[in-house]
């Protein structure tokens, strides 16, 4: 009796095995949701499980649904713009999944108007400054530190005072009485000028040069547009940034310019040349009607001059400039605030 009894144990305990490793190896139906940062849900998400051909797509509310799923499946959900995700089912049967996006594969595209291209298929109809190009050189305006980064752009200033206004041409000047100004686009916005945006504050700017990519903004683009793109907050904690310089120029070196004494010779010497054809006349006109008779040359000898380079560019300016960033967020907001005075540039007298 116990050898039979022992034989129907192991034949039931068998059976249940078998059973188990049947139901095992059929596995379960997993179900979910994709969602991005936000909480809005991703049409389209690819859906596959690792290692084999089965996978699934998210349907119009982000959802999806797998069948004959086991234990230790790994599922990958990938979308364009995001960053792909494992996940191993385990014991789940009910998967939410927030996706992050995917800032550096962002970054390959460039938006023109209403269309994109990849960096890669660009030409010289778009020129592209990042950042650090233009922190690189510390200057007053982000004006001044786009001069000579951006081809065919011209930057050119209006007059030599140091806080003189500078002019950008990207099309070249298509107007006699009309501005020829191109058009500044700033996160979107567009603006009168970007001059009082601080360099440190910018992530990129990109210049639209041709006719079929400022088409898209009527008239207004018929200039050029220049799309100014500033730093936004960014995960994290609270970061503060401080940027301050100062700056001093100074003429480097003068030309040598003659005395009163050597003027006054060099001006008879050209009368007398302008006078070549009258050669017996020894006092022309056009040298005594304003420096007197030639005997009196010595009285230039002591008399005080005008250093015009001196008065002009003698003095040492300097220019200084600063501004402070406040940045941060988290996964629902971000926010970035910035303080940026006005421009000072003070041009000292020498004592």
């Amino acid at each position: 009796m116990n050898g039979v009894n022992f034989a129907k144990r192991m034949g039931t305990t068998l059976i249940l095995g078998l059973c188990c490793l049947l139901a095992f190896a059929q596995g379960k139906t997993v179900t979910g949701t994709v969602t991005d940062a936000a909480g809005e849900p991703l049409i389209g998400v690819s859906v596959k499980v690792k290692g084999a051909q089965q996978g699934a797509i998210t349907d119009f509310d982000g959802k999806f649904k797998l069948d004959n799923i086991g234990q230790n499946t790994t599922l990958i959900f990938s979308y364009v713009g995001f960053i792909s995700q494992e996940v191993k089912v385990g014991t789940q049967s009910m998967l939410n999944i927030t996706l992050r996006e995917d800032t550096q594969s962002l970054e390959e595209v460039v938006v023109i108007g209403y269309g994109s291209v990849k960096k890669k298929d660009i030409t010289g109809s778009v020129a592209t400054v990042n950042s650090d190009a233009l922190v690189a050189v510390p200057v007053a305006s982000v004006t001044e530190a786009l001069t000579g980064k951006l081809a065919g752009v011209q930057i050119t200033t209006t007059e030599g005072s140091p806080d003189a206004e500078m002019k950008i041409r990207v099309r070249g000047g298509g107007s006699i009485t009309q501005s020829n100004d191109p058009l500044y686009i700033v996160d979107g916005f567009p603006v009168e000028s970007i001059t009082d945006i601080p360099a440190t504050d910018i992530e990129d700017i990109t210049v639209l040069k041709d006719a079929s990519s400022t088409a898209i903004y009527g008239s207004r683009g018929a200039n050029g547009v220049i799309i100014v793109t500033t730093k936004s907050g960014k995960e994290g904690k609270i970061s503060v940034n401080y940027n301050a310089y100062i700056s001093y120029k100074k003429l480097a070196d003068k030309l040598n310019v003659l005395g009163s004494g050597d003027y006054a010779r060099w001006q008879y010497e050209l009368a007398m040349l302008e006078n070549s054809t009258k050669p017996n006349e020894i006092n022309p006109e056009s040298y005594s009607k304003f420096f007197g008779n030639w005997q009196d040359i010595d009285l230039y000898n002591d008399v005080a001059t005008n250093d015009w380079q001196d008065i002009v560019f003698g003095r040492t300016g300097h220019t200084f400039n600063h501004n402070l960033s406040l940045t941060g967020g988290s996964d629902k907001m971000k926010f970035s605030f910035y303080y940026c005075p006005l421009n000072r540039k003070v041009v000292s007298p020498t004592p």
